[in-house]
């Protein structure tokens, strides 16, 4: 398990997040990640942004007043994949069924 502190960089600090999920973690290995909430909008993207890459988000929660901690399970290529795919299917089903409706 590694922690790092993103705090720093603001709300600026996705790409670094996913810079350090991919080279600073092995597979299988858990990375602590803290960030600094701003106004409450970095929450939802780094979950979104920790979905999108394929990894495993294993909680979210408050550190302390302004600061915010994702718990990160780094994913093995093929498990990636395989759920980057799953997302993809289940945006195309909602746009699909979204259409029907309209």
């Amino acid at each position: 398990m590694k922690r790092y502190d993103l705090r720093h960089l603001k709300d600026d600090f996705y790409d670094r997040m996913v810079e350090l999920i991919d080279k600073g973690i092995q597979v299988g290995e858990v990375g602590i990640f803290m960030f600094e909430v701003g106004d409450y909008s970095s929450i939802q993207k780094s979950a979104d942004v920790i979905k999108q890459t394929g990894h495993e988000l294993m909680n979210s929660l408050k550190f302390n007043e302004v600061d915010w901690t994702v718990v990160v399970k780094k994913s093995s290529e093929q498990d990636a994949k395989a759920r980057k795919e799953a997302l993809e299917d289940s945006k195309q089903e909602t746009e699909e069924s979204a259409a029907e409706e309209a």
